[in-house]
């Protein structure tokens, strides 16, 4: 949207949005830098880009929609797929006649008003929304889908053949048959697509007495999808294993294997876990997005001291970087966040994993398979003479691997690696317990990041005060002032701000989230291995003296940075204290 500066600058006068002063302030710097005047307003804070996307719309003519008052009917929102409308910020809102009303952040964006213009054949009239109808919208989107895919796997599981009762005397080829049947091939497809659009991170199929139990883990919280009929238990498994290349006719031993999905907006691998029980064999599907890039340290929840923590150990040309934490913690996003910072055109970059999670450019990515014997060891022994700059181990998970990583490291390489502990301290103790010396650990550990997952308060969350009463039942007082001092450190508390002025928060049911919650973001501890710690890990190595000594040295507790992220809004209390005791 074109508007001059002069007409620009006269209406925000009229309308008292900016101050005068602020807006001579933002003018002199425009004609400065030859930067839009609109521009530097909203770098500067003093508008929002929705505010100033309005008044360009109000000064050229142009109708503002707000999408929010109103819910867009099923048939029209599926005019434009949902990647296009995601991608491009553009949602089919009305149709009257041959003509197609659509919401857009950006009414000058030709290319996209012709694509829909092409799928649809109706004629296009694009109108200008807001952020938060986008959104609102994207919402929409996920519900139709869920509802469209439930109708699909009742109607579907109506169509099944029922199969004599205990499946276990079927043979392969019958269960072929079955995987192959049209109901079972449109429930799983379903099951899977449904699971990506809630934005899952794993599928339990689980078999009961008298029906099929589907259950989904979405931000860590594990929610019952839906139940199928009991008849269709032997066939969604035969129809997985299938799909990742397993033994139809094996229900006594478990199995694992892996199959890719393509859908429109993402690629997803579906790690397969099968196990049997005593009413059946239960599958476990891990979904995996095909994509290390995109991510920042910032995005994850880094901050502050331990964001430069991380960074001064990312730029050593030698040494070993670890993050520990529990299973599901995060542990391999935080992995290729760093190496995707790291991945640059003169150094060469090898990993050895279990199993390939992201997909990454420029990176020699080596999956292991214990099953002829290629395992982490074996692998890395392979690394260190295929000339790497940084090498990246999946997991330590014995001697030989630790082992294997300090030698890489003592002999020029930067190693990353993960480690299952409960604490970035503990990981020092869990070393020396496999073997390695505490002599060669002081030489090549640089930080040890400990983590977990939190999940991420929506924006009609409640605002409350917490005093020193309350305030002594969740932690220390100490747990807390470090928590203050880091928001004091960051400037995101004002001048002469108390501990007692800082507001916590509720989540707040909506019809977008039951829970209040939406999406995850990190809670870190970073340890880095001072002179000081050096000396205690020579001498007892024990985890509590190190943690002890850490945060003498100023370093924030897991618990002490979800306090910080508490405070600043992004999550709750009650989040962080299930996360750091669970």
């Amino acid at each position: 949207m074109h508007v001059s500066e002069g007409e620009l600058k006269e209406f925000i006068i009229d309308s008292g949005v900016v101050a005068k002063k602020e807006l001579d302030a933002a003018a002199e710097e425009a004609e400065k830098t030859g930067k839009s005047l609109g521009d530097i307003l909203v770098a500067r804070g003093s508008m929002t880009d929705d505010a100033l996307r309005r008044i360009q719309a109000y000064v050229l003519g142009i109708p503002f929609v707000n999408l929010k008052e109103h819910r867009v009917p099923a048939d029209i929102l599926a005019l434009i797929p949902e990647p296009i409308a995601r991608t491009h910020n553009i949602i089919a809102f009305r149709k009257e006649g041959d003509s197609l009303e659509v919401a857009m952040l950006d009414v000058e964006d030709l290319a996209s008003i012709d694509s829909v213009r092409k799928k649809t054949g109706l004629k296009i009239l694009p109108r200008l929304t807001d952020t938060d109808s986008i959104k609102y919208s994207l919402l929409q989107y996920q519900k139709s889908l869920k509802d469209e895919f439930g109708d699909i796997i009742s109607t579907e599981a109506g169509k099944i053949h029922v199969v004599s009762a205990g499946n276990k005397d079927l043979s392969g080829d019958e269960l072929k048959q079955m995987a192959e049947d049209l109901p079972i091939v449109r429930i799983v497809d379903t099951l899977l697509r449904h699971a990506i659009v809630q934005g899952a991170s794993d599928v339990h199929i689980e078999p009961m007495e008298n029906e099929v139990l589907v259950r989904y883990r979405i931000d860590g919280i594990l929610h019952d999808a839906m139940t199928l009929p009991k008849s269709a238990a032997a066939g969604i498994t035969a129809r997985i294993k299938v799909l990742a290349n397993l033994k139809l006719d094996e229900k006594r031993l478990p199995q694992d294997g892996r199959f890719k999905m393509e859908t429109e907006a993402d690629r997803v691998s579906f790690r397969v876990s099968i196990l049997p029980t005593f009413f059946g064999e239960k599958t476990v599907m891990r979904l995996l997005r095909e994509t290390g890039e995109g991510f920042t340290l910032d995005a994850l929840g880094l901050h502050g001291e331990n964001m430069e923590r991380i960074h001064k150990a990312l730029s050593q040309t030698t040494g070993i970087i670890l993050i520990s934490g529990p299973t599901g913690s995060g542990k391999t996003t935080t992995l290729y966040t760093m190496l995707d910072i790291l991945n640059r055109p003169d150094v060469n970059i090898s990993t050895v994993e279990d199993p390939i999670e992201y997909q990454m450019k420029r990176v020699n990515q080596t999956q292991v398979n214990p099953q002829i014997g290629f395992t982490f060891a074996n692998g890395l022994r392979s690394l260190v003479r295929q000339d790497p700059d940084i090498i990246m181990v999946g997991e330590i998970r014995d001697s030989e691997t630790a082992s294997l990583a300090i030698n890489a490291a003592l002999t020029g390489h930067l190693v990353l690696s993960t480690i299952h502990t409960n604490s970035a301290a503990g990981a020092i103790p869990r070393l020396i317990d496999m073997g390695i010396e505490p002599f060669l650990l002081v030489s090549t550990i640089r930080v040890v990041v400990g983590q977990r997952l939190v999940r991420k308060l929506m924006d009609n969350k409640e605002q409350y005060s917490l005093d020193k009463v309350m305030r002594s039942k969740i932690g220390s007082d100490e747990d807390f002032n470090v928590a203050f001092k880091a928001l004091q450190d960051e400037g995101l508390i004002k001048k002469g701000s108390t501990l007692d002025d800082i507001p916590f928060y509720h989540p707040t049911p909506s019809a977008e989230s039951e829970d209040g919650y939406k999406s995850r973001i990190g809670i870190h501890e970073v340890l880095a291995v001072s002179p000081a710690i050096r000396e205690i890990i020579l001498r007892s190595s024990t985890s509590d003296a190190i943690e002890t000594q850490a945060k003498k040295e100023a370093m924030l507790t897991m618990f002490q940075d979800g306090l910080y992220k508490a405070a600043r809004g992004i999550t709750s209390i009650e989040e962080v204290l299930r996360a750091v005791t669970e």
